[in-house]
């Protein structure tokens, strides 16, 4: 039987987000991709340092563990590199134990593109334009911030923590704040307010996890999601409607009013926190592992019918 993507939980990760690849980036801008393979080829057998999103698959894998001869998830590398210069990877990986098998190594060409046929729900990269491709062909997709080295997660459970507008939610009422100001905002949301907003680049994923909570029969949850929006009342009354319409449960949801959201995020302990908005991510990469999620450059062409 054909192994099917669909039924698992698929992370797709770049190399350069799942281990320390700066000092190579580096190499590769300054002295070009002959410098940069020859120096993977000599290097081969020297194990990689783990990357900012490594505790994050750690995690995600350890998943598959919780429930005997039930597999969860796979995580599949999106490289940018050459089959020839892809052994270090591979040597990385075994090196930290990772139970990952799958690859996708398209010899310097956007790894993008191969996301679907992979079914991947959810891409990370330290490329922007790479997630700016995601992005627009309806992934799920984050570039994900340099994490500190004293950053510690909690160990036995995965903690994600996502922004609503723009985010798990579309960016149609924040460009109303944008446009128009808090008050046309505040008073869209109150017409609005039984009204379910439309779904945002990662409302499928934080269905998916809503699902995998369930699913697993433990006295602990594996998994633990937090919403922490900048929006307060009488905003957060759509919110939680809309996510009663998608049967979706957050276990946290932080309506902070334009307050800092780093403490609360350092209280929270996230293996990763998603959000649209740099200013809220550079506070919070200080201590946390945070990714960027674009905006949809171009609109998603549905297909007619027949």
């Amino acid at each position: 039987m054909a192994y099917d993507f669909n039924e698992y939980l698929v992370i797709g990760i770049s190399s350069r987000a799942l281990f320390n690849l700066d000092a190579e980036h580096d190499i590769f801008v300054n002295e070009g991709l002959e410098a940069y393979a020859r120096h993977q080829l000599e290097h081969e057998d020297d194990p990689l340092s783990p990357g900012s999103a490594f505790p994050l698959v750690k995690a995600i894998l350890n998943l598959n563990t919780l429930v005997p001869g039930s597999r969860k998830t796979e995580v599949v590398v999106m490289s940018r590199n050459s089959a020839e210069t892809s052994l270090r990877i591979f040597n990385s990986i075994a090196h930290h134990g990772l139970d990952i098998t799958r690859a996708a190594l398209s010899g310097g060409e956007t790894t993008a593109r191969y996301l679907a046929a992979y079914g991947v729900d959810l891409f990370l990269s330290a490329d922007d334009s790479d997630v700016q491709t995601a992005i627009d062909a309806g992934i799920a997709a984050a570039r994900i911030y340099s994490v500190p080295e004293e950053h510690e997660t909690v160990p036995d459970q995965i903690r994600i923590a996502f922004d609503g507008d723009a985010v798990l939610f579309s960016d149609e009422s924040e460009r109303i704040y944008k446009e128009r100001g808090l008050e046309a905002f505040i008073q869209h949301e109150r017409d609005n307010a039984r009204k379910p907003m439309a779904e945002g680049p990662f409302a499928k994923l934080l269905k998916t996890l809503s699902y995998l909570q369930f699913d697993v029969d433990l006295p602990r949850a594996p998994i633990r999601t937090a919403l922490i929006t900048a929006r307060n009342g009488p905003a957060h009354e759509r919110v939680i409607r809309t996510l009663r319409a998608w049967n979706v449960r957050v276990d946290e949801a932080h309506f902070l009013g334009g307050a800092s959201k780093a403490p609360v995020l350092q209280a929270f302990q996230p293996h990763i926190f998603f959000d649209d908005q740099h200013h809220h991510l550079q506070e919070a990469s200080r201590t946390m592992p945070v990714a960027h999620v674009p905006y949809r450059k171009t609109p998603l062409v549905t297909p007619p019918e027949g």
